[in-house]
């Protein structure tokens, strides 16, 4: 997936793996920042149950205000994945 483009998100670090996903570091290519996009494993999204989970999680983190909680972009679906954009945080 590194070097590969979704949207407007170009992708250029994987960042980590878990049971629902991958996590990787994007550039925004349309306004210039660094995001982080966390992309549902393509073996989940047969099942619609996993992709309205998916749906869930993030509306929920979108409608949390937090300092320590990170900004949700958008929810996204690009060449067959399901990706949310969130804001990069360092660290």
């Amino acid at each position: 997936m590194v070097g590969r483009t979704l949207l407007n998100y170009r992708i250029t670090e994987k960042l980590g793996a878990g049971g629902q996903g991958t996590v990787y570091r994007a550039t925004d290519e349309r306004l210039g920042r660094t995001v982080v996009i966390k992309v549902l494993s393509p073996e989940l999204t047969a099942r619609e149950v996993n992709l309205k989970r998916f749906e869930r999680e993030a509306q929920l983190a979108s409608s949390l205000d937090h300092p320590n909680i990170c900004t949700i972009y958008g929810l996204h679906e690009a060449d067959g994945l399901h990706f949310i954009a969130m804001q990069y945080i360092e660290g």
